[in-house]
């Protein structure tokens, strides 16, 4: 695996203890997964996200939604947008995904994680788990996207007042063979949501 950041800790040793991630699928009754959420602002990755978490709430499936906003008000505070920045940001999120799917939990992380290799730093870390990993390309077309503009942010952007910003002067690098392709501009919400469901039970991840 590339190593992407410099460890710095040594001496250092991994613990296993007497409880496995079989026994931890057993008492909830389903099996940890990431579904990593990608797109541009305003694709509504957050939208499906959330509905996601409410249809699997009333299955009795315990999930767990990390939002790009969310991280960045905590653990992830001290990074700003540049592609330095941008890439700690999804390293860091994807080994916290990678801790809650260990614990058998569905968590859904939804980024826009505009670079291929960041993502496919994620996903290696899954691998390398033996977790399973489904990136969820959520894609909606830049005037969709860019007209829904829920935060307003387009339109700064397009005003010069943000820099770096994905769609207008920084690319999107979209997925090439994602688990699961939304095309919100095109689908319902309870279209998207129902895919989505329909794929973790073919995979054996939820009942």
């Amino acid at each position: 695996m590339t190593e992407t950041v410099e460890r710095k800790a040594t001496n250092i040793h991994w613990h296993e203890g007497d409880v496995t991630r079989e026994d931890r699928a057993r008492m909830l009754g389903h099996k940890g997964v990431t579904l990593w959420f990608t797109g541009l602002s305003g694709s509504g990755k957050s939208t499906v996200a959330v509905a996601l978490e409410k249809a699997l709430a009333a299955r009795g499936i315990l999930s767990y939604r990390l939002d790009g906003d969310n991280i960045r008000h905590g653990i992830n505070s001290n990074l700003g947008f540049s592609a330095e920045d941008r890439t700690e940001n999804i390293r860091r999120v994807g080994e916290i995904s990678k801790l809650f799917a260990d614990s058998g939990v569905v968590v859904l992380s939804s980024f826009i994680s505009p670079y291929r290799e960041d993502r496919e730093i994620v996903r290696r870390m899954h691998d390398e788990g033996e977790l399973p990993y489904l990136e969820v390309f959520v894609d909606c077309s830049l005037e969709a996207a860019e007209s829904r503009d829920p935060k307003g942010l387009y339109k700064k952007a397009r005003a010069g007042e943000i820099r770096g910003f994905t769609g207008i002067d920084d690319p999107y690098e979209a997925p090439t063979a994602p688990e699961l392709h939304l095309h919100t501009d095109q689908m319902t919400l309870e279209e998207e949501v129902e895919m989505i469901l329909s794929n973790l039970q073919q995979r054996g991840i939820i009942s």
